[in-house]
């Protein structure tokens, strides 16, 4: 299972990436090879404000439909519109050009609260 060191994750399989104070917003390999072939991505208008474990979106793939929780507060400022016709990059890159949303962080030390590459790995095996 691939999970990268230079971000953060959350128990329900949602990665962050965090520049400055934007973060990048993505589910990890491990959700996307559960869900299976993804065939519909629906996410939030940008300007919308979400908090932190708030349901932003949902990815639908072949087997199911599955929320989409932010792992952090603040305002959506990109959308990936690559997923409107490529969803299927959720599956084949999902760290990088299948990321969901960039935030724009109402508080840049709250990704600090995170679980580390490590945290995540161990909770796999929960």
């Amino acid at each position: 299972m691939n999970v990268p060191n230079d971000l953060k994750y959350t128990k329900s399989h949602e990665w962050v990436r965090v520049d400055g104070d934007v973060a990048t917003v993505g589910i990890t390999d491990h959700a996307q090879s559960e869900l299976g072939d993804i065939v519909f991505v629906d996410l939030p208008n940008v300007g919308r404000a979400i908090g932190a474990e708030e349901t932003f979106g949902t990815v639908e793939s072949v087997k199911t439909v599955s929320d989409i929780y932010s792992p952090v507060s603040g305002e959506v400022v990109e959308v990936n519109e690559s997923l409107g016709s490529q969803s299927e990059l959720v599956n084949s890159d999902p760290y990088g050009g299948g990321w969901l949303v960039k935030i724009k962080l109402s508080d840049p030390s709250a990704a600090d609260s995170l679980l580390s590459p490590e945290g995540y790995s161990a909770s796999l095996n929960d």
